[in-house]
This record gives C-alpha cells, sequence and structure tokens, in this order.
C-alpha cells in the first residue's frame, strides 16, 4: 500500500469548497491519509501555495498550516480541528499570518494551488521554541521515509 492523502471535501487537483476558505467559514477541511511505511515515528503535515500572490508571476510560497509530531498512529484530522483537539503529542508552527492554526485560502488574484504535504517521519522531532516551515524542513532532512501529497485549488468568487 502506498502512501496517501485525501479528503472527503475535495478531490485531488479539484477546488476546495469555499466552507474551508476565507469567503467560507476558514476551517481546516477533513484530512485523512493510509499506508506509512514500517518504522515510521511521526507524522508532519505542511499546507502552502507557492502561487503567491499571483499564479501568472509568484513571488513567494504562502504557509497556510504546520503541524509536526502527528502521531504514527493517526489515521487522519476531522473537519474544523481545534488546537486543544489534535491528536495527543501533535505540536503546531506558525503560518504566514505569523499564528498556529489553519488558515483558508484566501488568494488576492486568480486560481492558486493548495499542497496539503504529508511526511512520514522515522523521528520524533524536537521541540522547537518557533516552528515554522523552514525550521520543520531542515528538522526533516534525512528523516522523510515517504511524502504524500494532496492537490486542491481556490479562486475567490469575489
Amino acid at each position: 500500500m502506498s502512501f496517501a492523502i485525501t479528503s472527503t471535501a475535495f478531490a485531488s487537483n479539484a477546488a476546495i469548497p469555499s466552507l474551508y476558505t476565507c469567503e467560507g467559514k476558514d476551517i481546516s477541511p477533513p484530512l485523512a491519509w493510509s499506508g506509512a511505511p514500517a518504522g515510521t515515528k511521526s507524522l508532519a503535515l505542511i499546507v502552502d501555495d507557492p502561487d503567491a500572490p499571483d499564479p501568472a508571476a509568484p513571488k513567494m510560497t504562502w504557509v497556510h498550516w504546520v503541524l509536526y509530531n502527528i502521531p504514527s498512529a493517526a489515521g487522519g484530522l476531522p473537519e474544523a480541528i481545534r488546537s486543544m483537539a489534535l491528536p495527543a503529542g501533535t505540536r503546531e508552527g506558525v503560518n504566514d499570518w505569523d499564528r498556529t492554526g489553519y488558515g483558508g485560502p484566501c488568494p488576492p488574484i486568480g486560481r492558486h494551488r493548495y499542497f496539503h504535504k504529508l511526511y512520514a517521519l522515522d523521528f520524533v522531532l524536537p521541540e522547537f521554541k518557533r516552528a515554522d516551515k523552514a525550521a520543520l524542513e531542515k528538522a526533516m532532512l534525512g528523516h522523510i521515509l515517504a511524502q504524500a501529497v494532496l492537490i486542491g485549488t481556490y479562486q475567490k468568487r469575489r
């Protein structure tokens, strides 16, 4: 079985419903995963948008959500998960709004892609004073057993 991440809210490469964006309730979508390889000790999730600010001329990757030390036995995250409901041991990093937690799609122009990247790791990451995507990626180097990606898209209606 291969490592995979899915959502009941949207299919791979399909539109993310507005409920999960700044035009809706800005809640996290339900996510499920399976097939973590043997030896997986923890999981990490990074959700980002490489098309910011404009897909026709991207200048940066905007980070929407950073989670790490998700227990390897966890099979996913329910819709609208809050910090206190995360699986035991899970830690939150800061996103590009300089806060923890999920921040949904809110592209200023055009249709953007949102990469939900799940990493199976061979160790439990140390606790960070301030975990962000860069710190997490650096700490994961050499410890990634597998990676799964779910891409959703979104374009504002207004």
